[in-house]
């Protein structure tokens, strides 16, 4: 361990340019190699972690010069995409529906596609362009989203969808009531 365990250096942005530096340096071939590593310097991680902070990275295995898979970072990549162009672009994908309740806000997905929604609404969170939404915990096919007024829900399940719909992208701060808009849009305004 480190003998630096000032909590201070162990922001998720401290973390993030830590897993930038480890990819950078060398063959992490693994979730698992790399949430290790990251223990071993004092980060307190999970796996599922990890995997959020590599996809948020633009992370990708690829073939290094010995053959072997590990991930690498494509400056291109990292932090290329608008985080709400993300979420639009995961939600259009992704979401099946949308119910408010209160300050809640469930997201339903196909299974296995909860983790992708909910790492990118995360990163909107983080970066202030969605500021009326607390956080995310994801499950298999169902997202948790919670709102930091007590009655935004309806507000925030209106806003993903319109993201979904590609209807808004560029204005953050408009959580306006949309009352009544609980399903996704129909599949036949799919591209």
């Amino acid at each position: 361990m480190t003998s630096n365990s000032n909590s201070s250096t162990r922001t998720k942005a401290a973390r993030k340019r830590r897993i930038l530096e480890l990819i950078a340096a060398g063959a992490i071939r693994s979730q698992v190699e790399l949430t290790d590593l990251l223990i071993t310097e004092g980060f307190l991680v999970t796996q599922a972690t990890v995997s959020r902070d590599l996809d948020d990275l633009g992370a990708t295995k690829v073939r290094n010069e010995v053959g072997q898979l590990a991930y690498a970072i494509h400056p291109a990549q990292a932090f290329a995409e608008d985080p709400l162009s993300r979420v639009a672009r995961m939600a259009q994908d992704l979401l099946v529906s949308a119910e408010p309740s209160a300050n809640l806000v469930v997201l339903h997905t196909p299974p296995g596609g909860s983790q992708l929604l909910a790492s990118a609404l995360d990163n909107a969170i983080s970066t202030g362009a969605l500021p009326e939404i607390i956080g995310t915990v994801a499950g298999d096919d169902t997202v948790l989203v919670i709102t930091r007024s007590a009655d935004g829900g309806v507000a925030a399940a209106s806003h993903i969808l319109r993201l979904a719909d590609r209807q808004e992208i560029h204005s953050a701060q408009s959580f306006e009531p949309n009352v009544g808009i609980q399903e996704k849009h129909s599949e036949g305004k799919r591209s």
